[in-house]
């Protein structure tokens, strides 16, 4: 019963969540990033990039290959970026703006490309690809005032407990 109790307490749950979360969201970014090499994904995220203020210049200047590489380098970095913060707590910061920033970005598509909200059914819907980035935006900031603590000694005990 004593085992059970320490395996679900709410610091050992709250580990684990993070954890999950960490890992799920470097393996995200890594998978993504490396897609972004291929000619289908360089024309999927076409529209949402040419059509954006901050980047509408981007094809002008660069192919559709050479932006889309560019985008997949960010999200690859990122990843290997958030992993090496597990060792390297200073990383979590950059990690941590990295994503907000990331996703922030991505976010930001729902308002500037075109096709993604449509009404179904009477409801109004928006692509759900770019909607699920709020839970990453949320992970970001959680990063973000976790490396803000300055706690390290706090961050690497949880770290290696948890392993």
């Amino acid at each position: 019963m004593k085992i059970r109790k320490q395996l679900l307490s709410g610091n050992r749950l709250y580990q684990i969540g993070y954890n999950v979360t960490l890992f799920g969201t470097a393996a995200i970014l890594l998978w993504i990033g490396i897609f972004k090499f291929t000619p289908t994904e360089a024309a999927a995220i076409r529209p949402l990039i040419e059509y954006h203020p901050f980047s509408f210049w981007a094809y002008d200047m660069f192919g559709q290959q050479s932006v889309s590489n560019f985008v997949g380098i960010v999200e690859i970095s990122l990843a290997v970026v958030l992993l090496l913060s597990i060792k390297f707590h200073s990383l979590s910061l950059y990690a941590g703006v990295g994503i907000v920033c990331t996703f922030l970005v991505t976010l930001s598509f729902l308002f500037f490309a075109p096709g993604v909200w449509r009404i179904r059914d009477g409801v109004p819907i928006a692509d759900f690809f770019i909607v699920k980035d709020l839970a990453y935006l949320g992970f970001g900031l959680m990063l973000l005032g976790r490396s803000m603590s300055n706690d390290k000694e706090k961050h690497d005990a949880e770290m290696t407990s948890s392993y």
